[in-house]
């Protein structure tokens, strides 16, 4: 059983404080990605996880049982970089075969009495481990090649290669995706999300690029600022984001923020129209709300219900086209998105009003938080 736990975790160097009051369980075979934007400290919680770096305070424990002081190569974890770091005079075979030659050279070293007879004996061991995981990863016929002759993506599946190779406890994943090409990127989610439920072993992976994080992960992470600010399964970061940053970062295009009030009726409002419904409570307060692009409609005619806006830009992305108006005068914008068959009738300039679905709208208080308007009168007091 290979369950991760970290406890009160923090991390400074010098005066720079780069984690604060980490505190985060992995389950055995879990997938889990640690996302935000780059400097969020997602790298070096990774690094603390490895034993590359040594928490300042707080205590890591891997299957149960603390780690903090123990040797990276004694914690039994595979760690995949961005640079895939393979020797570049070995052969594929060779540089799959390098952890466990120097796993057999450690136990020889403490056996020299038997040691050549062991190391011969080894050595087919190790190379029929080697084949059998180059063809699970389908690299089978590249192992007689160097890494100058691969390309990124045959290269990214022999680093992996070398990590599987000595059947770790749990992987360990730098931003491994980030230098390949768009289709190839895209191509390499579906083959790690494949690998980790045939290994069912746990891995902790680590990414700026939330379409990564959403399209792979059993739970993800949000960090900044040194903080997990949520932690939950991809559907619920997204459709419930608990904090403005998150509802930000994750999602794209980004989610629509307009400013807004809390009226005397518990009703969050922008412009004229009513964006989200709640109990009254007689609080009035600014708020900022938030509507995601896919769950807007728009049309000709207004209403009491739209918003009014011009176009001022269209992304045509084939199965959809994203507009951009300008909305509030001009004050703000917003994006929507719409089908084919309906943004190819809409030009830059048009005027159209915005509606919004039913029960879509999120709406945060001025510390940035989420606000559940149908819930307490001291909650939503939080905006005055």
């Amino acid at each position: 059983m290979t369950a991760i736990s970290l406890s009160a975790i923090e991390k400074s160097f010098g005066d720079t404080k780069v984690l604060e009051g980490i505190n985060l369980d992995i389950a055995d075979g879990e997938f889990l990605t640690l996302v935000g934007p780059s400097g969020c400290g997602k790298s070096t919680l990774l690094r603390i996880i490895a034993g590359l770096e040594a928490p300042t305070t707080g205590i890591v424990k891997i299957g149960g049982k603390p780690v903090n002081g123990i040797r990276p190569a004694n914690r039994n974890l595979a760690m995949v970089f961005q640079s895939y770091a393979l020797y570049p005079h070995l052969t594929v075979a060779q540089n799959m075969m390098t952890p466990l030659k120097l796993r057999d050279l450690s136990a020889l070293k403490r056996m020299p009495v038997v040691g050549p007879l062991i190391a011969r004996r080894s050595y087919g061991a190790i190379l029929e481990q080697v084949r059998e995981t180059a063809k699970v990863l389908k690299i089978d016929h590249l192992l007689d090649r160097k890494p100058g002759q691969l390309s990124g993506g045959q290269r990214q599946r022999a680093a992996l290669g070398r990590a599987m190779v000595r059947k770790p406890a749990a992987f360990l994943m730098d931003e491994p995706l980030s230098n390949l090409d768009a289709a190839l990127r895209i191509h390499m989610r579906s083959e790690l999300a494949e690998l980790h439920r045939s290994l069912r072993t746990t891995f902790v992976y680590v990414t700026h690029d939330q379409a990564e994080a959403l399209t792979m992960s059993d739970r993800m992470a949000v960090m900044m600022d040194g903080k997990i600010l949520q932690l939950g399964a991809p559907d619920e970061i997204y459709n419930n984001p608990q904090d403005i940053r998150v509802a930000e970062f994750v999602g794209a295009p980004k989610i629509n923020l307009l400013p807004g009030t809390l009226d005397d009726a518990g009703h969050a409002r922008c412009g004229d129209m009513v964006l989200a419904r709640g109990a009254e409570n007689g609080v009035v307060g600014s708020v900022t709300i938030g509507l995601r692009p896919e769950h807007l409609s728009v049309c000709k005619r207004g209403d009491a219900e739209s918003l009014s806006g011009r176009v001022v830009h269209r992304e045509n992305l084939g199965a959809d086209i994203y507009l951009h108006m300008s909305v509030l005068d001009g004050a703000s914008r917003l994006v929507a998105r719409v089908q084919p068959n309906e943004g190819n009738a809409i030009s830059i300039g048009d005027e159209l009003h915005v509606r919004r679905l039913d029960g879509c709208a999120m709406v945060f208080g001025k510390n940035g938080k989420r606000l559940d308007l149908a819930a307490t009168t001291s909650h939503v007091a939080e905006v005055a």
